[in-house]
């Protein structure tokens, strides 16, 4: 049976939305936001109506009925932890999106939006949201940190995580549940995961300061020489955070966060930037070493993912530092919206069940 999917991705100043027949693009586009236009609400929550009707116009505007829509999926926001896998929105979910659980982000609008467009189209219209960025499977172990009141907390790039890992084992004709694999995501941010045998067991806090340094984060931070600067007088908590989670990373040492750029610069002869990329090249693989002792040296695959496996620099010097360990498979790229629709489908076609928040 074939099942048209309307996708929904909001990011700050954007939002991307996607139609699907079952697997197959039928429609993308990108809705932009203006400063002006986002600067006339409180919070993001205060978005909602102004972003329904502009996606509700680009259907309009692509010649997509709105009763032809089978499936509604939004990316998910920043909810309390739960497991991976594809949510149905009830009005708990809702609550905890309008709420932000740990945190405002425009994703929160996700689950809203598509909630509210398939009660529009009709009662039968399922709406769901896949994989979000708080999902959490760590192993107990997983969650020491040395301080009882500073946990270590998973959130991480599991939406491309997941579907990465879920499309190795199928095109090798196993169940994702009966893998371990070691999933690494390059992009803005970046995330090394354990999968074992379904279950991300072990990650870092991707988002605002653990495991490697990023094109945009600092990652891992000495923590002596973290505590004195937010004490120096110098900085607002504001500007540390800023710091950390935007401005760090190559941000930070180059003033770009474009790999690209790191990579044509160290061509050219700048010493701070080849030092710069071999770092960063470092540290992955020094994670990815870490996660391989987490999964017991038992490792199937290690995945690279995310807009830097498209540089084939990358590819290469990660490949002879962890190319020992076990078969490097590549998947450039992240391709949200078709995640977003193979969540989806898992569940509307029967091959996995609909997860209660």
């Amino acid at each position: 049976m074939a099942y048209k999917l309307l996708i929904i991705n909001p990011g700050s100043t954007s939002t991307k939305i996607g139609v699907f027949e079952n697997e197959t693009q039928i429609m993308e586009t990108t809705l932009r936001h203006s400063t002006e236009e986002i600067a006339q609400y409180a919070s993001i929550i205060d978005q909602k109506d102004f972003r329904k009707d502009v996606i509700l116009a680009a259907l309009q505007e692509n010649s997509i009925a709105l009763d032809s829509i089978d499936v509604v999926v939004g990316r998910g926001g920043l909810l309390k932890p739960i497991p991976g896998g594809t949510y149905a929105v009830s009005d708990a979910l809702i609550e905890d999106l309008k709420i932000g659980k740990q945190g405002q982000h425009a994703s929160n609008l996700g689950g809203i939006l598509a909630k509210e467009i398939a009660a529009e189209i009709g009662p039968q219209v399922p709406s769901y949201i896949v994989d979000p960025v708080v999902v959490d499977e760590l192993a107990p172990v997983a969650r020491y940190s040395g301080h009882p009141e500073l946990p270590r907390i998973s959130i991480f790039h599991a939406l491309n995580q997941k579907a990465v890992a879920k499309r190795y084992a199928k095109e090798i004709g196993k169940a994702y549940e009966d893998l371990n694999l070691i999933v690494v995501h390059m992009g803005g941010g970046v995330s090394v995961g354990a999968h074992k045998k379904g279950k991300v067991v072990d990650v870092a806090n991707a988002l605002d300061g653990d495991g490697p340094f990023s094109p945009e984060r600092t990652g891992g931070l000495p923590s002596g020489s973290l505590i004195r600067l937010c004490f120096s007088g110098k900085y607002t908590e504001k500007e540390v955070s800023k710091m950390i989670c935007g401005n760090g990373g190559f941000n930070a040492y180059l003033g770009t966060n474009d790999m690209r750029d790191v990579i044509k610069m160290a061509k050219e002869g700048n010493k701070t930037a080849q030092a710069v990329e071999d770092a960063f090249h470092y540290q992955l693989c020094k994670e990815v070493g870490a996660m391989a002792v987490v999964l017991g040296g038992k490792v199937d695959q290690i995945i690279l993912t995310g807009g830097i496996a498209y540089g084939q620099e990358t590819v290469d010097a990660m490949t002879a530092q962890i190319g020992w360990i076990s078969g490097i498979t590549v998947y450039p790229g992240e391709d949200e919206l078709l995640a977003l629709a193979q969540g989806a489908l898992r569940v509307v076609t029967g091959e996995e069940e609909a997860l209660v928040y």
